[in-house]
């Protein structure tokens, strides 16, 4: 958000504080503190990729580099996917998570970096992976698939988030609409673009009326059910961002400009009260945890959607 506010505004206070941030996620990694999980390229890729692309900071861009390291360490040739969290190996952890869209850019990177071909490799096959796995034929998807560490063969997907497991977890659901653009620029490779056509007209017309999805997909109008407005936010940063590979793009903009006004009229969190969230009525995981509140992926996705509808040309990390 730093980094968005800088181009934005060209103030240099945003600036400096990213750059003190940089220092923050070299000691996190030094110091292997919460590491061990696959959201590298959000924790990373968001911090240390636009630091080095933004200023040309070395220290930025070796620490965005061990991060991608830490990344393709945790692919499992058996199943061919990168492992989302837990101890590697483990029965109860032997999943990939659809959430791991949005990190494999780091990957892409690395490989643009390094010249190893090795984290493009394996980028390549996790999303393949994923396509065979997550995404049902009804244009629903799974929050998570778990495969077998004996022989890698597939289990079946459940949900970690979401309503149950035959349900469709809304903010998911919105990983797949921007995370298959993503690969389709990094991969060069838009095979699957009926596949995002699927996905994105089951979430939209799924919305209701004030088009800010509820937590999950199978609630409505009337079900009294809390909203994820990050979902929202991650659903229109992604119509935005597919925008060159369709031949009309117009229905799809247009929902994206929708989305963002209702939550800029509805959801925006008025000034003057104690929270510090750009938006309200985020979700984490409900019912688990409180719920609604403000959510720091939540403003970003807002903050990037308002951005790239402010200036086109913004310089992000995805």
């Amino acid at each position: 958000m730093l980094w968005l506010a800088y181009q934005l505004t060209g103030d240099k206070k945003y600036r400096v504080i990213a750059e003190q941030s940089v220092d923050s996620f070299a000691e996190r990694m030094d110091n292997r503190i919460n590491v061990d999980f696959h959201d590298m390229g959000f924790l990373y890729g968001l911090s240390c990729v636009m630091a080095y692309d933004l200023t040309g900071s070395e220290k930025a861009r070796t620490y965005a580099l061990k991060s991608a390291d830490c990344l393709a360490n945790r692919y499992q040739e058996k199943g061919r996917f990168i492992q989302a969290w837990g101890e590697m190996g483990v029965p109860d952890n032997y999943r990939l998570i659809i959430d791991c869209y949005m990190n494999l850019p780091l990957l892409f990177w690395a490989t643009e970096q390094t010249g190893n071909p090795r984290y493009a490799e394996i980028a390549k096959i996790h999303a393949e992976t994923a396509i065979e796995t997550v995404f049902r034929a009804d244009g629903t998807t799974f929050h998570t698939y778990f495969f077998n560490p004996e022989t890698g063969a597939r289990v079946g997907g459940v949900t970690a988030q979401g309503y149950s497991d035959d349900s469709c977890w809304a903010r998911g659901q919105s990983w797949g609409i921007y995370g298959l653009p993503l690969y389709f620029d990094d991969s060069g490779d838009q095979s699957q673009l009926p596949l995002w056509y699927k996905i994105t007209n089951v979430f939209l017309n799924a919305l209701p009326s004030d088009l800010v999805s509820y937590w999950d997909l199978i609630f409505g109008d009337g079900s009294g059910q809390p909203r994820d407005t990050s979902a929202a936010a991650i659903t229109a940063c992604g119509l935005l961002r597919v925008e060159k590979y369709l031949k009309d793009s117009s229905v799809y903009d247009a929902a994206a400009k929708a989305i963002v006004c209702s939550m800029i009229d509805l959801y925006t969190t008025p000034q003057g009260t104690e929270s510090t969230a750009l938006v309200s009525d985020g979700m984490y995981n409900w019912p688990k945890e409180k719920a609604p509140e403000g959510t720091i992926f939540g403003d970003y996705f807002y903050l990037e959607a308002l951005a790239k509808l402010i200036k086109p040309d913004i310089k992000l990390f995805w």
